[in-house]
């Protein structure tokens, strides 16, 4: 028995240690915003407690069409203008985070948008109006297969439109 422990410990111990000085683990290398991010262009204000977003079975969020993992997310517009969100994995090699964005809201005040990831990690998000922007911080994080909502991709034209900070404002459907 005292032998079974000290090798259960010993594993413990080495699987922490292991976890905690690997590069590519995105939770010891990240350091996720916190607070509300605001400049007088734009505020930001995170859905949860924090920046860090843990999509799991059951809990909030949705798994786009390629896989991708995406948040309801909130801005406020204190100047006028088209919203353009985008950002870039800094952890890692992955394709740019995008957002979907609702154009019913006119160009100032409350913006509604799905944040988007191409995967977890650590991640820099961008919201910009014409010159001025607001750069933030978000950890992505997945438990299992991630949320059961399975998102569809946005629809072509309409109210809902897709923003990177490479391409601006795009309206086609990103998966047609």
């Amino acid at each position: 028995m005292k032998t079974f422990l000290l090798t259960v410990i010993s594993l413990c111990s080495f699987a922490s240690f292991s976890a905690e000085t690997d590069p590519k683990d995105s939770q010891s290398s990240c350091n996720p915003s916190e607070g509300i991010q605001e400049n007088d262009a734009l505020r930001a204000v995170s859905p949860f407690d924090s920046y860090r977003f843990v999509f799991s079975p059951g809990g909030a969020g949705f798994v786009d069409r390629d896989g991708a993992l995406g948040i309801k997310f909130g801005w406020d517009r204190r100047i006028r203008g088209d919203l353009i969100v985008g950002g870039r994995r800094l952890d890692g090699d992955a394709p740019p985070a995008r957002a979907y964005m609702n154009s019913g809201y006119g160009d100032i005040g409350f913006q509604a948008s799905y944040l988007v990831f191409p995967s977890p990690g650590c991640w820099e998000i961008t919201g910009r109006i014409g010159d001025r922007s607001l750069t933030f911080t978000v950890l992505v994080e997945r438990l299992g297969n991630g949320p059961e909502w399975k998102y569809p991709g946005i629809p072509p034209g309409g109210f809902w439109y897709q923003t990177t900070l490479e391409a601006g404002r795009s309206v086609p459907n990103p998966h047609d």
